[in-house]
């Protein structure tokens, strides 16, 4: 289990993000994708969630995938936009039938063409009152927990339940929509004091941003782990792009030695690189594990954790063929 103590040499504890396929072909691949991510050993596997619901059977279905082939837990997105308290109710109770039990509970963005202040969000206000929400429903869909006794058939032993998972998001660099730092740290705090149990961090491209974020935090009272995500960029494509959603600043040195690349596989190679150095500073600094944005795509993540030297179930490096570029679909 992730615990708030720095990870050890060689026993990193890491984890996984992927979307909903969008078509069916991507439905077959992203079963081969999990099964090779399965594989490697991770603590969880989470699923993003559309906002207003618009992957909502989708991941579901790839959540029951995770939980039924495979023996790794799987974590439901969750955001507060557009949700009454009734639906959001009923979907967490959806998750925890299909035998979910671990949440990532997101406040969400605006819907396109909304601006801050609109009614968009719904009954839930925030990421906080989501995350108690998730406790709510979750104490009332298993108040207790049965097991038997042995010797005496029919009889059952009463037990504590089990107690979901919930995971909140942080922001190393300030949220976009935060005034200050302070805000941001109370704001993680107050996912705390809710019920949540982990942070894992958003897009950061330095490990004194997530280190000193860290620091911050726990002088500000946060004790839950928090994990640093980490996502791979292997093309000027994908940079644009997740800076143009994240709003983080150029990486500069990352960006350089993409643009200036000519050949895709090389491109590659210096995104794995690249995140490699990133995982082993910040776990050498004391982050308690890392949570990996796969684009569904399995070789890549794989490839930074043993480029940084975290070794994974079966310890069986992943070969990275020299992608043909007429062909290659893994630096989308």
């Amino acid at each position: 289990m992730i615990t708030t103590e720095p990870a050890c040499p060689g026993r990193t504890p890491f984890s996984f993000e992927l979307y909903p396929p969008k078509t069916l072909d991507g439905g077959v691949a992203l079963a081969r994708t999990v099964e090779r991510l399965a594989a490697a050993g991770p603590e969880f596997i989470s699923v993003t969630f559309g906002a207003g619901g618009s992957s909502r059977t989708a991941s579901l279905d790839v959540l029951r995938s995770i939980r039924t082939s495979t023996s790794v837990d799987p974590m439901a997105h969750l955001t507060c936009v557009g949700s009454t308290h009734a639906q959001a109710s009923r979907l967490i109770k959806d998750f925890l039938d299909a035998g979910v039990h671990s949440f990532l509970a997101l406040r969400g963005d605006p819907p396109a063409g909304a601006v801050e202040g609109d009614a968009f969000l719904g009954d839930l206000g925030s990421a906080a009152e989501l995350v108690q929400l998730i406790g709510r429903v979750s104490a009332e869909h298993e108040p207790y927990a049965e097991g038997s006794l042995v010797g005496l058939p029919g009889a059952v032993q009463l037990g504590r339940r089990h107690r979901p998972r919930i995971a909140v998001a942080a922001f190393p660099n300030g949220h976009p929509r935060s005034r200050s730092t302070t805000q941001d740290l109370d704001t993680l705090l107050a996912k705390q004091a809710a019920g949540a149990t982990l942070a894992i961090t958003q897009l950061f491209f330095h490990a004194d941003d997530y280190l000193a974020f860290a620091e911050r935090a726990r002088r500000h009272g946060v004790t839950m782990p928090i994990l640093p995500g980490v996502m791979p960029i292997t093309s000027p494509a994908r940079l644009r792009r997740v800076l143009e959603l994240s709003g983080e600043a150029l990486p500069s040195d990352l960006a350089i030695a993409l643009e200036v690349e000519p050949d895709e596989a090389g491109r590659i190679d210096i995104g794995i690189d690249y995140s490699a150095r990133l995982i082993r500073d910040v776990v050498a600094g004391g982050a308690p594990g890392v949570h990996l944005y796969a684009f569904n795509q399995h070789r890549t993540v794989l490839d930074v954790l043993h480029r940084a030297g975290i070794p994974v179930q079966g310890d069986r490096p992943v070969r990275h063929p020299i992608p043909d570029p007429h062909t290659s679909k893994d630096a989308r």
